[in-house]
């Protein structure tokens, strides 16, 4: 007999997300002898432990299909709740809720804090003798899920797209800055990352070439402020003009931070960013040329502007969330799906599955080979490995007098058959 799903979404959106989950629903519907109902968690494992499962199964096949162009996590909701292990009446609940509702599969849609998640409800599972299959299907634009060596996966749905996003804007940052460098010589932009470089290394896409006074400034280069002032110093008295791209995870001292769910810094809910320390540091000590030190920090609208995805990172997320389908149908239980990168000139992949306990709160990092010798910029082979990811096209998105059409799921949920609850660390 075939067994519901329930897949849930986690951690931080991105533009591709949503298609990963519209992956997981075609290949379940596909085989209706294995799978029966697809339930969505709302908001995550919150949605879960609060027994709101949205049906997907009921949904017009018209809003499915809008999955693929919908950014975000807006569809199924996200969260940020962390199930820790000495919270035992939430994995109770948990199981209690799969029992009820007849679940066999459970998939979740995540980056390294979303595999914890599915590899203890896995186990928790087995101890309870429950069959249930967790499986994982990564995302992060962070790109910091997996190993340092590539080897469990080469990178995370949703880092293509941020990569796109800053390669394209930062052409038309530096187009502005040449043109205002007079009144304005230094543009500080501050992009997404936390503390690993990847996201700030795909600043140099926009400019392979190296023809911009482009610093880029990773969190691994370890480039102090007094430091950071006399590189841009030394710029400007060569080219009059400097865009510094720094990591929202610089060190530059205390920002007043806040935390997360999973104890993650918020940097852009802090009381200060990177960015606007850096310019009032520069401002400060004082400048090479005329003029002031400038920021633009542009928060979470690199995580979900669509019109900016990369079409190779939406193709890899669908499939990805196919692959995790055939993974738990094949394999079982415990795994996540990955993408590996074939050898060769010509830009490919090959899907697989890596152990939710080896990716499980694992931490990639940014290899130090990859930064250049001046601290301040990347080597080749990071374009090598980044270029093929952000695509050589721009997405097609629907619109409707003359806005963007996004999938509007119904409000069909599945009757509630336990009790109400609270999750543990909500009370």
């Amino acid at each position: 007999m075939p067994k519901n799903v329930i897949v849930a979404q986690s951690g931080g959106p991105s533009p591709v997300i949503n298609n990963t989950l519209r992956g997981i629903i075609d290949t379940c519907k596909s085989m209706p002898d294995r799978f029966g109902k697809v339930y969505a968690g709302w908001h995550g494992i919150e949605g879960v432990l609060k027994e709101e499962l949205l049906d997907l199964t009921a949904q017009p096949e018209e809003e499915i299909a809008m999955l693929a162009t919908t950014p975000a996590a807006g569809s199924i909701g996200t969260c940020r709740y962390k199930l820790k292990s000495k919270q035992t009446e939430d994995f109770e609940r948990v199981i209690d809720i799969f029992k009820a509702h007849d679940v066999g599969y459970f998939f979740y849609i995540g980056g390294n804090d979303s595999m914890d998640t599915a590899h203890k409800v896995a186990k928790m599972a087995a101890e309870r003798g429950l069959e249930l299959v967790a499986t994982g299907g990564p995302k992060t634009i962070d790109n910091d899920v997996g190993d340092s060596e590539f080897k469990l996966i080469d990178h995370t749905p949703g880092y293509g797209s941020v990569a796109r996003y800053w390669a394209l804007n930062l052409q038309n940052a530096n187009e502005e800055n040449a043109g205002s460098s007079p009144a304005d010589p230094i543009l500080v932009v501050q992009v997404m990352g936390r503390k690993i470089g990847f996201i700030p290394a795909a600043a140099r896409l926009a400019d392979p070439n190296r023809e911009m006074p482009l610093h880029i400034y990773l969190p691994e280069a370890g480039v102090t402020l007094p430091e950071m002032a006399d590189l841009i110093n030394d710029e400007l008295r060569r080219s009059g003009r400097c865009v510094a791209v720094v990591s929202e995870g610089l060190d530059v001292g205390s920002l007043g931070e806040l935390r997360d769910g999973f104890g993650h810094v918020e940097y852009s809910a802090s009381q200060m960013t990177a960015a606007q320390i850096v310019v009032n540091y520069l401002n400060s000590v004082g400048l090479a040329a005329k003029g002031a030190a400038r920021s633009n920090i542009a928060g979470t609208d690199q995580r979900h502007n669509m019109i900016y995805a990369s079409t190779v990172d939406l193709e890899e997320a669908y499939k990805l969330g196919q692959q995790a389908v055939l993974v738990s149908d094949q394999d079982g239980s415990g795994y996540m799906s990955t993408l590996l990168r074939n050898p060769g000139p010509v830009y490919s992949v090959r899907y697989d599955k890596a152990p939710l306990e080896l990716v499980a709160n694992s931490e990639r990092k940014f290899p130090a080979a990859w930064i250049a010798p001046n601290r301040i910029d990347v080597t080749d082979d990071f374009v090598r490995y980044a270029r093929p990811l952000i695509g050589d096209s721009w997405p097609s998105i629907p619109m409707v007098d003359g806005r963007q059409r996004f999938a509007r799921l119904q409000p069909i949920f599945a009757p509630q058959q336990l009790p109400g609850y609270i999750p543990r660390a909500q009370r």
